[in-house]
């Protein structure tokens, strides 16, 4: 996973610089695999605006624009680039700017040039110009409200790190900029600043009916309805940004807020075209014959192991993995309906798989996904979406909950002895319950023993021995003692009456055998021509098509060899 340092300072900002608190977040078992800058650097960059646009007077694509960039008089900048018009604003670099280049040692330095017969002073730049990305659509246009001679690198807020995080199945807790930052609050004992997370007032009554026929899929189901949103509304830069950092780029401004507030809080979301809905939805396992076009394009065939969420007349969505194209939101799209859910693990796990593609979604409910939170979840989507889409005739509808199978609420236990000689450190009870008080766990202390309530969003803390890991995470792993073993390591001698296994591979060699070693897979044709087996064990997912099922014989593969 990865996102912008800016992005987790938000909600938790210890005194520690990016360097220490990438070793900060390491230790605590949260692995910072590589922290990059967003921009190289480069200085004397600033917001320009194009007043004027005039053809060059002896060449055909040069044009020679006047540009504000806040001083006392316009520059005169020559620009090949084809979208150079009057009105928008652009990075401009000043005379005497040093642009970023492959060798990082000689950068571009901008001067006054002469092209073809006229002056130039300075450089209007294109986002590969300024290493930010490889497009080669032309100028990079700014933000029409952009400040005029503001340094690009403040505007673009380029002096940020992009922090990729690798992460361990059982942390799923942290596959979120919040996440990380609770985890981050944790163990510097940094206030932490939650999600703002709105609490709205129904405009309208309308519900769509949903049924779930299928609690050990779904525990939990929200949705609301959203009347009269602008679809074809831009999404705010600053949304841009964010999301280019996390690595997912925008597609419009409705997925882009679901992909948004997934990355903020760990909630996948899903928006449907409500007016594409054909009656209400049903929430269920599928049908054998049942088929779906995804939003990637692919058209699967479901089966009774897959969860989907269907309308009266076909399957709409692979459940918690991604939607379907058949209610998909586009430009013509005026009403929604915005779905938060809680997906059992054990249903979602390995689903994808089977259709050989992954999502951010699949990724994050097959670990657990806060059941707790579908609802303000849907809340935050409403206000996001009122923000950037709204109209003036916006509406929404009150949320639809339906709560049916929700994990039970669950305690462990620790002892605190039994910490000490696990981790080889004497810890006191108080010691205990500070590390796990800070990780937010509820707890009682009896004597030796602690007793956590196990929130919602902490699905890997199961036994003993998961909150005795989480004492050392918050310990530091770096301040557990290196304490050598005390017993004595003598060496274990085979009888000398046995051989071993290689002194045997020795003398069949010397008797002439020949070792060989194959594949356990082999050609269904050789099953049924050397083996006689009619119906060998096929593989679902064969490394090539030659291999595609389980040999009975060893006939076929020592006859290739």
């Amino acid at each position: 996973m990865q996102f912008p340092e800016s992005w987790l300072r938000e909600f938790c900002n210890p005194p520690l610089n990016t360097e220490q608190l990438s070793d900060a977040l390491t230790m605590a078992g949260l692995e910072v695999e590589d922290s990059q800058p967003v921009a190289p650097p480069f200085h004397h960059v600033v917001v320009g605006h194009i007043v004027q646009v005039n053809p060059h007077p002896n060449a055909d694509r040069l044009r020679v624009c006047q540009v504000d960039v806040g001083q006392s008089q316009n520059l005169t900048i020559v620009c090949g680039a084809a979208n150079a018009r009057v009105g928008i604003k652009v990075p401009c670099a000043l005379v005497g700017a040093d642009l970023p280049t492959d060798d990082a040692n000689k950068p571009f330095i901008i001067n006054v040039g002469k092209l073809r017969g006229v002056d130039s002073f300075g450089m209007l730049c294109s986002a590969r110009e300024l290493k930010l990305s490889t497009d080669q659509a032309g100028l990079l246009e700014l933000a029409a409200d952009a400040l005029i001679g503001q340094n690009i690198r403040e505007h673009l807020r380029l002096d940020d790190t992009v922090l990729t995080l690798k992460l361990t199945p059982n942390l799923a807790h942290a596959l979120s900029v919040f996440g990380v930052a609770r985890e981050l609050s944790a163990l510097t004992t940094t206030p932490l600043q939650r999600p703002p997370f709105a609490n709205l007032t129904p405009r309208i009554a309308d519900i769509l009916p949903v049924k779930i026929s299928a609690p050990d899929l779904c525990g939990r189901f929200s949705g609301r309805i959203i009347r009269s949103v602008n679809t074809k509304a831009p999404t705010p830069a600053w949304m841009v940004d964010r999301l280019a950092r996390c690595g997912q780029r925008s597609v419009s401004a409705l997925v882009d807020i679901s992909n948004y507030v997934m990355f903020e809080s760990g909630q996948p979301t899903h928006i449907f075209d409500l007016d594409k809905i054909q009656g209400g939805l049903e929430v269920r396992w599928g049908n054998s014959g049942e088929q779906i076009k995804l939003l990637n394009g692919n058209t699967i065939d479901v089966d009774g192991d897959v969860g989907v969420i269907a309308d009266a007349v076909q399957v709409e969505s692979l459940a918690g993995i991604m939607g379907g194209a058949a209610t998909a939101v586009s430009d013509d799209t005026q009403n929604v309906y915005v779905e938060a859910a809680f997906w059992w693990p054990k249903a979602i796990v390995g689903r994808s798989r089977r259709f050989h593609f992954s999502t951010d979604a699949g990724h994050r409910f097959e670990r657990g996904v806060d059941f707790a939170l579908t609802v303000e979840h849907i809340e935050r989507i409403t206000q996001l979406i009122s923000d950037i889409c709204g109209t003036p005739d916006t509406v929404w509808g009150p949320i639809d909950d339906h709560c049916v199978a929700l994990p039970p609420a669950k305690t462990v236990s620790m002892r605190v002895s039994r910490a000490s000689k696990i981790l080889g450190l004497p810890l006191s009870a108080d010691q205990c319950v500070a590390a796990l008080t800070g990780l937010g766990l509820s707890l009682v202390q009896t004597d030796d023993v602690i007793e956590v309530t196990v929130p919602s969003y902490r699905f890997d803390l199961q036994i003993e021995e998961d909150l005795i890991e989480e004492v050392a995470r918050m310990i530091g792993f770096h301040n557990l003692p290196h304490t050598p073993p005390t017993a004595p390591i003598t060496a274990k001698l085979p009888p000398e009456s046995r051989r071993n296994s290689f002194a045997v591979k020795r003398a069949m060699a010397a008797l002439g055998y020949q070792e060989t070693i194959n594949f356990s897979f082999c050609d269904e044709r050789w099953e049924h021509e050397l083996a006689g087996n009619s119906n060998p064990i096929r593989l679902q997912n064969p490394i090539a098509s030659q291999m595609n099922v389980m040999r009975s014989s060893l006939l076929g593969s020592l006859l290739q060899v």
